[in-house]
């Protein structure tokens, strides 16, 4: 059974396939500037699931849906929510002859035939046919009823009135275009931001610039409808299924993102491992930036008015692409620093670490990256075990670990404090005191050193307790590893 390939493709193998303008499909049809999310575009055909498409007057935004729903021959229906009233969408009522029930009288315009919707200006809608327009794009029903013919939900809108875009025009304001409830946003699977001229390529100016374009009608196109149902075939075939690949890329991406503070809905998620699947499907294969657009364009803030930092994307991205996609060496080095707390990087480096490199450059990024109390807990913690010889680690790990911990360990002075009250005892010994052991362990020497180094180096700990707790379960696990070595 053939199926979509999920090794990562070499960049040069990538640039050939996304690279020329020759083999791409909206261009055939007469749509331009789009390039960059044909395959996302074509990804949300495969799926079925809603597109959004957002954009300045002029961007191409209804064009495009309209030349798709000519190019696949569909009995296409386009809507504008800023004027539309309901009885447009599903007629007139009628009661039967008996009064039992209730039918529509249908029209060239209702909905009940339409194989493609396209609700355009959504968000100049009136706030009641938001509400009535929900069904229609999450569940393809209206008044309750199912419409068995409609495959394709797509909306266009115009940036909300207090979003002023990519900045080209902070002048052009729409001020009649609001953003979207959060709930209607949050279900369109893809949304698509259309661009600017300014970032159009030189061929593309041209073809736009054409006047023979305008009024243009696609005639059905035999070969894009021949792709499509191929292209949803092995989707379809792979979806109960879906590479496990993608799904952990989907699964780390999204809580990344939630992380960070973008949240993301369980039912994203999903979404998002459907848009990679069917994204992947019309690639062809997966690479790196086929993924990083795939998941930009899942997410539905901009909608609502809240996009998305691109930092924090690219940021998400690359650590689900590292954690799925990364081999031998270079992912157990990005497992060791994705990793939180400080014992399950000492475990790794004593139960799996590769090779004497690798650990010696992940002690390295650590000290150098963490925070200055979590960095000097980490090399107090280990470095006894280190200069024995029992872990191995090169010998600049050895030498930045022993720059971290020798002055503690060596650490012999009495901490005095005079403040206005005359007072002996320094201020953050009093919340330094309650993570110390009780009086006379080992544990609560090793404690004291700590912490007495961190008050006359004026490193402030946030939290004394967990710290010191994790110090001592590295301090037990390093001890519990070498016994055993021992023995």
């Amino acid at each position: 059974m053939s199926g979509v390939s999920t090794r990562p493709r070499k960049a040069k193998q990538t640039a050939r396939r996304s690279g020329s303008g020759r083999r791409k499909t909206l261009p055939q049809l007469g749509v331009y500037g789009f390039d960059k999310y044909e395959t996302v575009i074509l990804a949300a055909l495969v799926s079925g699931d809603p597109l959004l498409l957002i954009g300045r007057c002029g961007t191409g935004k209804t064009y495009l849906l309209n030349t798709l729903s000519e190019a696949l021959g569909l009995e296409h229906r386009h809507y504008n929510a800023s004027l539309i009233a309901f009885d447009d969408l599903v007629g007139f009522p009628y009661p039967e002859e008996d009064r039992s029930a209730v039918r529509f009288l249908e029209t060239p315009a209702t909905v009940w035939g339409a194989e493609s919707v396209l609700i355009d200006e959504i968000s100049r809608c009136k706030p009641e046919h938001q509400n009535r327009l929900f069904s229609l794009v999450h569940e393809r029903r209206v008044q309750g009823i199912r419409l068995e013919k409609l495959r394709y939900r797509w909306a266009a809108m115009n940036p909300a009135g207090d979003d002023d875009g990519d900045g080209t025009n902070a002048a052009e304001v729409y001020t009649g275009s609001q953003s979207l409830d959060p709930a209607l946003a949050d279900r369109f699977a893809l949304i698509v931001q259309a661009s600017e001229w300014s970032s159009l390529r030189p061929t593309e100016r041209k073809a736009i610039a054409d006047p023979g374009g305008e009024g243009r009608v696609t005639e059905p196109d035999a070969t894009l409808i021949r792709k499509l149902a191929n292209w949803r075939e092995r989707f379809d075939r792979q979806v109960g299924n879906c590479p496990v690949t993608l799904r952990d890329y989907a699964i780390s991406a999204g809580s990344a993102l939630n992380g960070s503070g973008i949240r993301l809905s369980p039912r994203r998620i999903r979404l998002l491992t459907r848009n990679l699947l069917a994204a992947v499907t019309v690639h062809g294969g997966v690479d790196a930036d086929c993924l990083e657009t795939v998941l930009r364009c899942s997410l539905p803030h901009v909608a609502w008015g809240a996009p998305v930092a691109p930092n924090k994307v690219i940021a998400a991205h690359r650590l689900a692409w590292d954690s799925v996609f990364l081999q031998g060496e270079e992912k157990w080095l990005h497992e060791f620093h994705l990793c939180k707390p400080l014992e399950e990087k000492v475990r790794l480096l004593v139960d799996g670490c590769p090779s004497t490199d690798t650990g010696n450059r992940a002690i390295c990024e650590l000290l150098a990256n963490e925070p200055v109390d979590r960095a000097a807990a980490f090399a107090f913690a280990l470095y006894p075990a280190v200069a024995q010889g029992l872990l191995q680690v090169g010998a600049d790990a050895v030498q930045d670990l022993g720059a971290r911990a020798r002055p503690i360990l060596d650490f012999d002075a009495e901490v005095s404090w005079r403040g206005r009250e005359q007072q002996n005892v320094h201020p953050e010994f009093a919340r330094y005191a309650r993570a110390l052991a009780p009086e006379g362990t080992p544990r609560c020497v090793r404690g004291r050193q700590f912490f007495k180094w961190c008050v006359i180096n004026e490193v402030v700990v946030q939290d004394p307790v967990a710290l010191e707790e994790e110090i001592e379960r590295c301090v037990a696990l390093v001890r519990a590893a070498f016994t055993e070595v021992a023995a």
